[in-house]
């Protein structure tokens, strides 16, 4: 049976250990610099700040002028269970998000993944970017990350004319 205190033992216990708090900490530092780097070289588009997540997820979005006007930004997505980044179309909230679903469905979008309507569901479209990422290579990372959502942001501007 689900016990929060015992939880919360193993949690601390886990964090004395010191390798989760270290992670965190080098995936949010990570995260950070891939913002301020983004930042100055997309000076066009709006960015968001850092949202940490609750160990679940980490993200920023970043709204290009094209996008803002339909209330749709794009979210560049850590994962942390799954250890992998992900790029994700996104709505200004759960009824645009809907909508724009609606609207693609049937839709050439090319290999990108449309989103089902659902609870806990946050994209309308998604695609995986990098799959076990090497934070050890920080630069290659986040270049090919810059590329990556740069591609995808390029294709969603498409893909909605």
């Amino acid at each position: 049976m689900y016990s929060l205190n015992d939880d919360i033992r193993e949690y601390t216990e886990r964090l004395k250990e010191g390798a989760v708090p270290r992670a965190y900490r080098g995936i949010l530092s990570f995260m950070s610099e891939l913002l301020r780097r983004m930042s100055a070289s997309h000076p066009g588009h709006a960015l968001s700040a850092l949202y940490a997540g609750f160990m679940d997820m980490t993200y920023f979005a970043i709204t290009p002028a094209e996008l803002k006007g339909r209330n749709l930004k794009v979210a560049l997505v850590y994962l942390h269970e799954e250890n992998r980044f992900e790029v994700w179309l996104g709505g200004g909230n759960r009824k645009i998000q809907a909508e724009y679903i609606g609207r693609l469905s049937g839709a050439d979008i090319g290999s990108y993944t449309l989103s089902k309507v659902s609870p806990g569901v946050d994209s309308i479209i998604e695609k995986r970017l990098v799959e076990r990422p090497d934070f050890e290579d920080k630069e290659a990372l986040i270049r090919r990350l810059e590329e990556d959502v740069t591609a995808f942001i390029g294709d969603m501007i498409e893909i909605l004319r």
